[in-house]
């Protein structure tokens, strides 16, 4: 019995260590998308195409986001861990979705410094994971 305790064990850890991973990958998609806006946002100044560029990456950052709720939700539901992967991963999609609302609303006091909150915060959630 000990050893199928332990197998299953292995059999779930295994499981979960493809979750975790799966969410690492969501957070360092993110982390990319949100430095590439930064790099499209300085375009954005400079180049006629830099609107496009951020427009569109704008988009992915957000699908970027969506990404990383729907990784979140698998890796705490299986293992019956911290629900606290899904908050941050929530709460990020809410940043997101106030970022685009400002944006949309033309409050760039607030689009610029909120954009790089949200960059400082998903470096830190990647290094955390």
């Amino acid at each position: 019995m000990t050893t199928q305790a332990t197998t299953r064990r292995g059999s779930h850890s295994s499981h979960g260590s493809h979750g975790c991973s799966f969410v690492r990958i969501a957070i360092a998609l993110q982390t990319l998308t949100i430095f590439l806006q930064a790099v499209s946002s300085g375009l954005l100044m400079t180049t006629a195409y830099g609107e496009v560029l951020h427009s569109v990456g704008a988009r992915v950052m957000y699908g970027a986001s969506m990404l990383y709720v729907l990784a979140a939700v698998p890796a705490w539901k299986p293992g019956g861990g911290s629900p606290r992967p899904v908050l941050h991963a929530s709460g990020f999609l809410a940043l997101a979705s106030v970022q685009v609302a400002v944006r949309i609303a033309h409050v760039p006091a607030v689009h610029l410094p909120l954009g790089v909150l949200m960059f400082g915060l998903s470096v830190l959630a990647l290094a955390r994971r």
